[in-house]
């Protein structure tokens, strides 16, 4: 029992309160738009219990929220201003930290594609809570202008925080614009952990709500 306790690292070495731990796995998630939280600009507080139990928050495209989140086994912990009190580190800190473990992660998960005829889709849906927020990535929208929108526009969808679905939408084919959104609508009705039942498009390179059939 001791030799077990020996092994394990000190409460200071631990993600919520060490800052080197916690910038290794510090991830990003995507939440539905209206969450509530703090920003942590302000963190002149006299001490973290000022603000119990909100979550850090930065504002996403398309209106949707960031949250932070420390893995944990079997479960994680949002990110808040007492973890940054704890760190001393300021948000944009903890934000670049995130979405630099997001990117290493996103590297090496996979993609899966389904092609029939001039339709291809495109999805993420590896699990433990980054996969929608993958679209935060420039590569990765620019993977998926590049596999997609050479024959046209490119739809995405963001219907859970464990899926990230885009489609080719070939010119004319507005029977596919519509099976993709009626899809992502009740994927989001039905998820655990809904995050938004809208279609979106990238334009520019960049998210936004889907502008409907006819010319982007």
């Amino acid at each position: 029992m001791e030799r077990d306790a020996a092994l394990r690292p000190g409460p200071s070495l631990a993600p919520e309160h060490d800052w080197p731990a916690a910038a290794r796995v510090l991830h990003p998630v995507l939440r539905p738009a209206g969450t509530s939280g703090v920003d942590g600009r302000d963190l002149q507080v006299p001490s973290a219990t000022a603000l119990p139990s909100r979550p850090l928050i930065s504002g996403g495209p398309v209106g949707l929220a960031i949250a932070y989140v420390i893995p944990g086994p079997g479960f994680g912990i949002f990110a808040g201003v007492e973890h940054l009190l704890s760190w001393n580190v300021g948000p944009a800190e903890a934000h670049a930290a995130a979405m630099s473990n997001l990117a290493a992660w996103s590297a090496g998960a996979p993609w899966v594609a389904e092609v029939s005829g001039d339709r291809r889709i495109v999805w993420s849906a590896s699990g433990g809570g980054m996969d929608a927020a993958r679209i935060l990535l420039p590569e990765v929208r620019a993977r998926l202008t590049d596999e997609l929108g050479r024959a046209g526009r490119v739809l995405i969808g963001l219907p859970e925080r464990d899926l990230l679905i885009a489609a080719g939408l070939v010119e004319g084919d507005d029977d596919f614009a519509a099976l993709f959104a009626a899809y992502v609508a009740e994927r989001s009705v039905d998820a655990e952990d809904p995050l938004d039942e809208r279609t979106f498009e990238l334009l520019d390179g960049e998210l936004a709500p889907f502008a409907g059939v006819g010319p982007a």
